[in-house]
């Protein structure tokens, strides 16, 4: 469904800001998984998102979606296919425009309730209503007055009100309060189910990367150290994680904020 074959990314080259951020990565990504992604800051977790959606170029290699060679196809035309949300919740949305205005522009409108026909609002206040947060009842209100977990909820329904052959969340619930966290990560797993949405999701927390999803993958300095999926993976520990990254990396894990998630 997904291929990432020896992708490699340098930012800033040829200067003394130089820094490979990806480093001959590959990955085989299967129609259907939700793979938790882990790692310390700098290991090239959002890199290779943004290199997946094309919000940059690579330098090597090749990224195939569903087939198609994509890449050099640019980030407009890769995001009719793959959705994406961001720590920031500020992100994803437009805060200027209603609720019901960021909704037409999701499917595909615009952002023009003129072309919204009546049918499609009801169908906008179901699925609001199903978010549990009372915003069915807000839609003429601005997103910019939502909350931080009341706009990534509604992010969420953006990203995959048209469903995408890809859905990628860079910890989009880090920036949330627990309650709230844990209640935009349940939303995320009954939407990501109901509609068999093949996901990637970065956490920070190794306990949520061992419990979410099929697969849980580990990279490191741009690259893939550890790939645990079936059986393998429903035993594995927090420990055996990180005996995992100090047999391939040959150093310890040091992120205390992955530690303590």
């Amino acid at each position: 469904m997904l291929n990432l074959i020896n992708v490699s990314k340098t930012f800033n080259p040829g200067t003394a800001d130089a820094r490979r951020a990806l480093d001959g990565l590959s990955l085989h990504v299967r129609k259907g998984d939700f793979i938790t992604v882990i790692g310390a800051n700098g290991a090239g977790k959002s890199t290779m998102l943004g290199a997946i959606c094309g919000s940059f170029f690579t330098d090597e290699g090749t990224i195939e979606l569903d087939g198609k060679d994509v890449t050099m196809l640019p980030e407009y035309r890769r995001a009719r296919h793959i959705g994406r949300l961001f720590q920031d919740p500020m992100r994803g949305s437009a805060p200027g425009m209603s609720i019901e205005e960021n909704l037409a522009l999701a499917a595909g409108h615009g952002g023009w309730l003129s072309a919204v026909t009546r049918e499609e609002k009801r169908v906008f206040r179901e699925r609001l209503a199903l978010l549990g947060m009372g915003l069915e009842d807000r839609v003429k209100q601005p997103v910019g007055l939502l909350s931080g977990g009341q706009r990534q909820a509604l992010t969420l329904m953006m990203a995959t009100m048209q469903t995408p052959k890809l859905l990628l969340l860079d910890e989009h619930t880090a920036a949330l309060d627990p309650a709230t966290a844990e209640k935009v990560l349940d939303l995320t797993k009954r939407i990501v189910e109901e509609n068999s949405i093949t996901c990637l999701m970065i956490t920070h927390d190794m306990r949520q990367a061992l419990e979410l999803g099929n697969r849980t993958i580990m990279m490191d300095r741009g690259r893939i150290l550890y790939d645990a999926q079936g059986t393998e993976r429903e035993t594995l520990t927090v420990n055996d994680l990180l005996e995992r990254f100090r047999e391939a990396s040959g150093r310890n894990l040091a992120n205390d904020r992955m530690l303590l998630g």
